[in-house]
């Protein structure tokens, strides 16, 4: 089996809609977990694989207590499939909470960002920054002049507010063939992808055709 083989196996064409589910968010987790700025909510995604969690939370509890064997190996094969799902989510989530503690200060002051955060996530993310910017006053921000107060001062033309290092080395692999070539900024670096090639590169190049479906990270 070569790598094309591969590649069409986990296309999803033809598989159960749980399993598509399944291997879509192992591919999220997997991304953001490498990616070095946060990535779009997948809200659909989500949708589905939440309200899938909560349907076979409701069978395990209906069927507790049932003395039938058959049913017995049915609820571990539940409670299997809703462990494999639910580790997946908690630590899906974890690692976007993360960037957000890192970098929520941006996240909120970008438009851009912010549109990738999830309803939950915005809340969160303001909370955040509103109990830090408290914490830093209290500290030692209220024994400064009024103009060196400011967590989001770009005097000088440098701002104070940190950035995710989009320049950081990824591992990509690539998942459909790309027209026009990759040129990596700043450097006289250009190639092709072609479908079931892997590169390192910088995150900057790829950023784009990851989020497009025409690569995934690994």
């Amino acid at each position: 089996m070569d790598i094309d083989d591969i590649l069409a196996e986990v296309s999803g064409d033809g598989l159960p809609s749980e399993t598509r589910d399944l291997q879509e968010l192992t591919r999220a987790w997997v991304t953001e977990r490498s990616a070095p700025e946060l990535l779009p909510w997948p809200s659909s995604l989500m949708e589905r694989v939440l309200g899938r969690i909560h349907r076979q939370i409701e069978v395990v509890e209906e069927q507790v207590g049932n003395v039938d064997p058959k049913t017995n190996f049915r609820l571990i094969i539940i409670q299997t499939e809703l462990e494999r799902f639910k580790f997946l989510v908690r630590s899906f989530v974890r690692t976007r909470i993360a960037k957000i503690n890192k970098h929520a200060l941006y996240m909120l002051s970008n438009p851009t960002q912010t549109a990738r955060l999830s309803p939950s996530e915005i809340q969160y993310a303001n909370s955040h920054q509103t109990l830090l910017e408290a914490h830093y006053r209290s500290s030692f921000l209220s024994q400064f002049p009024s103009s060196l107060q400011r967590l989001d001062d770009t005097a000088g033309g440098i701002s104070m507010i940190e950035q995710p290092d989009v320049d950081t080395a990824v591992f990509v692999r690539v998942l459909r063939d790309v027209e026009e070539p990759i040129i990596v900024e700043g450097t006289d670096i250009d190639f092709e992808m072609r479908r079931g090639d892997v590169y390192v590169v910088r995150w900057s190049a790829v950023r784009e055709h990851v989020l497009s479906g025409d690569a995934e990270l690994i």
